[in-house]
């Protein structure tokens, strides 16, 4: 875990947040990337450059934000992108090597119904990089307990657990197993693997309609620290994202962090 993207937004919880992010790199001894990514549209007839503007104004608005916060001695580099916001998360991501992108549930949303607003459900939904949602004012604290839902243990890629094991290392974390037996169940879905065996501590069967559900059923009598989901085409956020923004009424764990894995297969 040496390299750390956060992306910033115009939320009120943007400095505790990068605070976060930064206690967070400090006991990882990670970099951390304050990104702003921004885009124009012109209009016909316009005199006037923009871009020079925009740029020179979000790299300000960077470098201000983070003289606000305690950086710790943890090495911190900002920097501004034009262009589309998902497209060009995972190019930053790809050139700079990034491990794991830190978010906040509403990165631009004002509103207090949103649990997970438009911004950061696309970069959830729409890319496949590890990513880890930070409930807004969370201090950083060890995460001991760590709740890691799945309805299939199947893993054909040899790195898709590397921010679980780096956890479990780091923290000398308790994993549970979460397998959610779902309509779609398949034989040998809950044949878990030597490697992800190796992780965890207890497993717990749930049949449930979705691994949504199964986490709501089961979060309470495991009080984790972390719930561990993986990014699958039709997985954990499948009923919730019809649309980007995911409301706090469908989503009742907004008090945990969430630490989603790239898809296994």
């Amino acid at each position: 875990m040496k390299s750390i993207l956060v992306p910033v937004g115009s939320s009120k919880n943007a400095q505790s947040h990068l605070q976060y992010a930064i206690d967070f790199a400090k006991d990882f001894g990670a970099k951390v990337y304050v990104i702003q990514v921004y885009n124009v549209y012109t209009k016909a007839g316009t005199m006037i450059k923009i871009d020079p503007i925009l740029e020179r104004e979000s790299l300000n608005f960077l470098k201000d934000h983070v003289a606000k916060v305690d950086k710790k001695g943890v090495d911190v580099v900002v920097k501004t992108f034009k262009g589309k916001l998902v497209s060009t998360i995972e190019l930053i991501s790809k050139k700079l090597n990034i491990d794991l992108i830190l978010l906040e549930p509403r990165i631009n949303s004002i509103k207090e119904t949103v649990y997970l607003g438009k911004t950061s459900g696309k970069i959830i939904k729409r890319t496949n990089i590890p990513a880890l949602i930070v409930p807004e004012n969370y201090v950083y604290q060890p995460m001991n307990f760590i709740l890691f839902a799945i309805k299939s243990a199947v893993v054909n890629k040899s790195d898709a657990l590397v921010p679980l094991k780096v956890f479990k290392i780091k923290f000398g974390a308790t994993i549970n197993l979460l397998l959610v037996k779902t309509p779609f169940y398949n034989d040998g879905d809950f044949n878990v693997n030597k490697d992800l065996q190796g992780l965890i501590t207890n497993t717990i069967e749930s049949e449930n309609a979705t691994t949504f559900h199964g986490v709501l059923e089961h979060f309470k009598t495991n009080n984790p620290d972390l719930i561990c989901v993986v990014r699958r085409k039709r997985g954990f956020f499948t009923k919730l994202w019809e649309k980007n923004t995911i409301l706090k009424k469908d989503f009742h764990v907004p008090t945990y962090p969430v630490l989603v894995l790239s898809g296994l297969k």
